[in-house]
């Protein structure tokens, strides 16, 4: 997009003008200009028993992610590059130790009953995602979000963090203060509820929005229960757009005129965990051999269908500042068996890789690697858990065992929340001393130059004799009508992003 990470951190571009250049970064249509008008028929998974229509809640649904973020804004939404775009903040703005962040609301911004958003709605509605969503979805304390004049709130955390404006996308949704009652779904967003029943919604046109207006009349949301049905649907022509259906879905549709498969890249991370502190896999040394020994091109093709790219053993593929300069690590069962005798690894034994069903594929990678391991001696057991069990009994405790991610776009993110000495979720226990220092300079980082060098250093290191082995990067497979145009083709959760798509004639 041609903005750099100075002014991402300062942009003052309105949000349209945001949104135009981030739509730049789709996949070009050639049918001519776009059309208003129409109503897109979606899909997507969600059951009627886990319906939830309060946006601050656990929206376990995808059908009712989709719907919140349709009818309703957040501060900011995922973009390309910058991976983070404006929605209902237009421009953001740090001091200089980049913990006191202000965020200045767009011009014009209302709710769907006509009344203005102010800054008191906005910090209720976070303070109220803070208590009722948790910490984990809002990173920043109750009584450290604060209105600064009628059109801009102030949110400060405890330590320098370059990465807020990214951890508020899609999920600082805006309701009207002290709303208690949630079936009316009064946002800001492009979209209004018209109708909801049973988990399916009909959406029409804000009129009113602040950013660029939508150019379909409605969007009618459908919750289905599984992906075959998900999948069959659009296959038969019962909807226009299937939402996250995956790849066996995907390949049944290839070649076929009437639809088309949406590819999205760096959407779902499947790896493995190597305890870093103590236990079989503790010496770098192993953990590299294993690295060494994993086939990832027959890995992305058995496992993703092809659907998918390799990867480096770095998490946040699809980060801006993902090092592409560090060299691919390939499969070297020599190099590997060398470096499993020099740290005296015991290939008599076996160890047990446990897996859990959880996203597509991740068991049968399990079994994949466990396969192609043998082959530089290292004996692996796959144990298939219940995903209850897993995290009571395996997930930070384990020596081995499988991890899955949806992309967050930032490198830096993954290290602060999964590899940093001091967070609780750590999957690896790794500790290292310039691994923390490198990211604590990233996150406090005051120019360009000290941002991307101290990503390099996290990178390096992670590759280097972090506990990850990430061999690859499933994409997100949707399927659309042929009619379909301008759909995201962002990875993770932007696919949620509907509001500049629409039907040709």
């Amino acid at each position: 997009m041609g903005l750099n990470r100075r002014q991402l951190l300062q942009s003052s571009l309105g949000i349209g003008a945001v949104l135009v250049v981030a739509a730049c970064s789709k996949e070009t249509d050639s049918s001519g200009p776009a059309q208003r008008g129409g109503t897109l028929r979606v899909g997507a998974l969600g059951t009627a028993a886990r319906s939830e229509r309060d946006p601050h809640a656990n929206l376990s649904n995808d059908s009712d992610f989709l719907i919140t973020s349709l009818v309703y804004d957040a501060l900011t939404v995922p973009g390309g590059d910058p991976n983070v775009a404006p929605r209902l903040a237009t421009r953001w703005e740090p001091d200089a130790e980049r913990r006191r962040w202000t965020f200045t609301l767009a011009d014009g911004a209302t709710f769907h009953d006509g009344s203005p958003v102010t800054s008191d709605d906005v910090v209720w509605s976070l303070r109220r995602l803070r208590t009722v969503g948790g910490a984990s979805k809002m990173p920043v304390a109750v009584e450290d979000i604060i209105a600064d004049g009628p059109n801009r709130v102030v949110l400060t955390v405890p330590e320098p963090n370059t990465q807020l404006p990214l951890l508020v996308r899609l999920m600082t949704f805006t309701v009207k203060k002290d709303t208690t009652d949630f079936t009316k779904a009064i946002g800001t967003g492009p979209f209004r509820l018209e109708s909801y029943q049973g988990g399916n919604a009909r959406l029409v046109r804000n009129e009113r929005w602040h950013g660029p207006a939508p150019l379909l009349d409605a969007i009618e949301i459908t919750a289905f229960e599984s992906v075959t049905a998900l999948g069959n649907a659009v296959l038969g022509g019962q909807i226009d757009l299937a939402s996250n259906v995956g790849a066996i879905a995907g390949r049944t549709a290839e070649g076929r005129g009437d639809l088309r498969v949406v590819r999205r890249a760096d959407d779902t991370m499947l790896g493995v965990a190597m305890r870093a502190s103590d236990g079989p896999f503790a010496d770098p040394r192993v953990r590299t051999a294993l690295r060494l020994g994993v086939d990832r091109n027959a890995l992305v093709t058995q496992v993703h269908s092809g659907y998918g790219k390799i990867a480096n053993d770095i998490l946040g593929t699809g980060d801006p500042q993902y090092d592409k300069a560090i060299a691919q690590r390939t499969r070297d069962l020599d190099r590997a068996k060398t470096l499993l005798r020099e740290a005296n690894f015991d290939t008599g034994g076996s160890y047990p890789l446990v897996t859990k069903a959880e996203a597509p594929g991740e068991v049968e990678s399990a079994k994949v690697i466990a396969t192609q391991l043998a082959d530089i001696g290292v004996r692996l057991d796959v144990v298939t858990q219940e995903s209850n069990a897993f995290y009571d009994q395996t997930w930070l405790k384990a020596p081995l065992y499988t991890v899955s991610w949806g992309t967050n776009d930032s490198a830096l993110f993954y290290a602060k929340n999964l590899m940093s000495s001091g967070s609780n979720r750590n999957e690896t226990d790794f500790k290292d001393a310039a691994f923390d220092a490198a990211t604590a300079k990233a996150l406090a980082a005051q120019s360009d130059s000290d941002y991307t060098q101290a990503c390099r250093e996290v990178q390096q290191i992670q590759h280097d004799r972090g506990g990850y082995l990430v061999w690859g990067m499933a994409d997100g497979i949707d399927i659309a009508s042929a009619r379909v145009h301008d759909l995201p083709t962002l990875g993770g959760f932007a696919r949620v992003q509907l509001e500049r798509a629409w039907l040709a004639g």
